[in-house]
């Protein structure tokens, strides 16, 4: 469904072109006003705009965890899903009126849970008379106003995202994702809403919305030559002036980029991935930030922008609708026009309320359909398998994942010249509470393990470009004298490296030195019982976050591709499962790596 960009522009030129004039007309009539003795001096009049934001939904409807089949809880007892933001949402219209009001998203909808899953490969959205997207449906329901574009939402490809773009009541917007060709919008970029004033010129509220470059690496096989995600600051610099041109009074950016300034692709993308700061500060006439994509929570961040000293308030309410961000905004008119006075944030508990009947009663059968779809039994385990240590200690449960790569990319590749190579495999330990229990198997057990809808890519690697890469990986360790008490809870995620941006190699036997400092910590690394051969050519069985570049581990992007494919290594596993009926450790497990200080093993 490409955007008609002329009718677009033209339609919003003619509404911003209103505004001008009727703010132009009303200051000389204020003037003679004013001049009149004895005329008691008229309070100006006031506006109060309450902005209402979420982001990172990740298909969170319901406060329920379908990998445990259960309500979902936490240590910190927070409460999940749209649900509950609908609740929210409902008190803070019934208090400011829901004509003062404006809901919006900062992305990354429709990937993240089971339920977005089946609605995107088991019943899809795409097929011939499918099914309305239960998070446009719920999202529909609620009111949204706009939404930016995520990363995750280019997961399933481009047709799911334009068929769920056609199911929505409302804009899907990314003014930085253009046409790979014309550098033109591919996606709405912007919304003008008027919000009426008695007695005063109606408030024209602008909402630009942009989405993360790291597209282009992330899920670079469905965009590549099709769309161009360049940097949020320069699209900002673009688009800002043409909003207040077309008489915007406020100006909202719904940002799915983060704060920090920082990126995980290091320098392979000329573009920042979390500069939503970055925007503000240099950026002039933005009022407000709706933040996504970091999945942390701010309440309230000021920015002051550098070329006017303005302060722009950003917020970022936490992921899968834990939170929700709430932006006052007060307006004065003055002088013929409308002027921010002050903007102010604060994020709400989800966990405060309860769920929205209507919410929950809407989706009701589509939550039931995915419930039964994950309980199926697949299989039956021998032991329990489980995620707890799989930080630090080898963990059969991840050479699972590593031995279904394995054997898929050797039956890719069986009668092709590349045959004879031997073949290694990427995993990361995803989940700290991924348990697969003895006897029966479900899907939902598997997908618990394996939580990203990732894909498996082939990659040719030599043996030196493999020691790089594990020791990159190892940096996620804090490094530890050999002397010093280990506490398991303190030793890994250095420098705030999450879990999955922590690899293990499968194939290969090697140690991981924590007292040495980062860069040399690989030791006694062989292959078949001998040094490893820097020559050695290898077939890495890898992710196509890895394989793409995310966590920008060296040499791996830049590796030639020998196989890829769009089935998901969830799918795979389940596959894998299914075809040998029972799990048994001696299948798939193998000590390959072990933590060591000075030679000495950790555990």
């Amino acid at each position: 469904m490409p955007l008609n960009r002329r009718k677009f522009l033209k339609k919003s030129a003619v509404t911003g072109a209103g505004v001008a004039i009727a703010g132009a007309a009303a200051a000389p009539a204020q003037a003679a006003e004013a001049k009149k003795p004895g005329k008691p001096v008229k309070q100006p009049k006031r506006y109060a705009l309450t902005v209402l934001g979420t982001t990172d939904l990740h298909g969170h409807v319901f406060n329920w965890d379908y990998f445990k089949d259960a309500e979902y809880k936490d240590a910190a007892g927070n409460a999940q899903g749209l649900a509950r933001i609908s609740t929210l949402v409902n008190q803070i219209r019934k208090e400011k009126g829901r004509e003062n009001t404006l809901l919006l998203d900062a992305g990354d909808t429709i990937q993240g849970t089971p339920l977005t899953y089946y609605y995107a490969k088991v019943d899809p959205i795409t097929a011939k008379g499918g099914p309305v997207h239960p998070m446009a449906q719920a999202m529909n329901a609620i009111g949204y106003d706009a939404a930016a574009l995520g990363n995750h939402e280019f997961n399933y490809g481009i047709e799911t995202l334009r068929k769920f773009e056609s199911q929505l009541r409302f804009p899907l917007l990314g003014a930085n994702a253009v046409d790979a060709k014309t550098l033109k919008p591919a996606f709405q970029p912007y919304v003008i809403k008027t919000f009426c004033v008695k007695g005063a010129p109606p408030v024209k509220v602008a909402v630009l919305g942009l989405t993360n470059p790291g597209i282009a690496i992330w899920d670079k096989a469905y965009v590549q030559g099709k769309l161009a995600f360049p940097g949020l600051e320069e699209q900002a610099a673009k688009w800002v002036p043409k909003l207040k041109s077309l008489g915007a009074d406020v100006v909202i950016v719904s940002a799915h980029s983060g704060s920090s300034g920082t990126s995980s692709y290091g320098d392979q993308l000329p573009y920042v991935e979390n500069s939503a700061a970055l925007v503000a500060q240099q950026v002039p006439d933005i009022d407000a930030v709706l933040v996504g994509h970091a999945h942390v929570e701010i309440p309230e961040l000021k920015v002051v922008n550098a070329k006017t000293g303005k302060t722009v308030v950003l917020s970022e309410p936490l992921a899968y609708a834990e939170r929700l961000s709430v932006f006052d905004v007060e307006l004065v008119f003055e002088k013929g026009r409308w002027t921010v006075e002050s903007v102010a944030s604060k994020v709400l508990n989800s966990n405060t309320v309860a769920d929205d009947p209507k919410i929950t009663k809407l989706l009701g059968d589509e939550h039931a359909k995915v419930v039964a779809y994950v309980n199926q039994v697949v299989g039956s385990a021998t032991e329990t398998l489980t995620t707890v240590e799989a930080r630090y200690k080898d963990a059969p449960i991840i050479d699972l994942i590593t031995k279904v790569q394995e054997d898929v990319v050797k039956a890719a590749l069986a009668g092709t010249s590349y045959a004879s190579l031997p073949v290694i495999a990427q995993a990361s330990p995803f989940s700290r509470t991924s348990e697969i229990p003895a006897g029966q198997v479900t899907i939902r057990d598997l997908s618990s393990l394996y939580v990203y809808d990732n894909t498996l890519v082939a990659k040719l690697m030599t043996g030196a470009q493999v020691r790089a890469y594990l020791e990159y990986s190892a940096q996620y360790f804090v490094q530890t004298a050999a002397g010093a008490v280990v506490d398991t809870e303190k030793l890994t995620n250095a420098a705030g490296r999450p879990d999955y941006n922590y690899d293990y190699v499968s194939g290969l036997v090697y140690e991981i030195d924590i007292a040495q400092a980062a860069g040399s910590r690989i030791k006694n690394l062989t292959f078949n019982g001998v040094a490893l051969d820097d020559a050695q050519q290898f077939v890495l069985a890898v992710n196509n976050y890895r394989a793409n570049g995310g966590g920008a581990f060296p040499h791996v992007a830049s590796a030639q591709e020998l196989w890829s494919e769009s089935t998901e290594i969830r799918t795979r596993i389940s596959e894998w499962v299914t075809a040998k009926g029972v799990l048994d450790p001696k299948d798939f497990a193998s000590v390959d790596w072990k933590l060591t200080r000075d030679g000495t093993p950790v555990f």
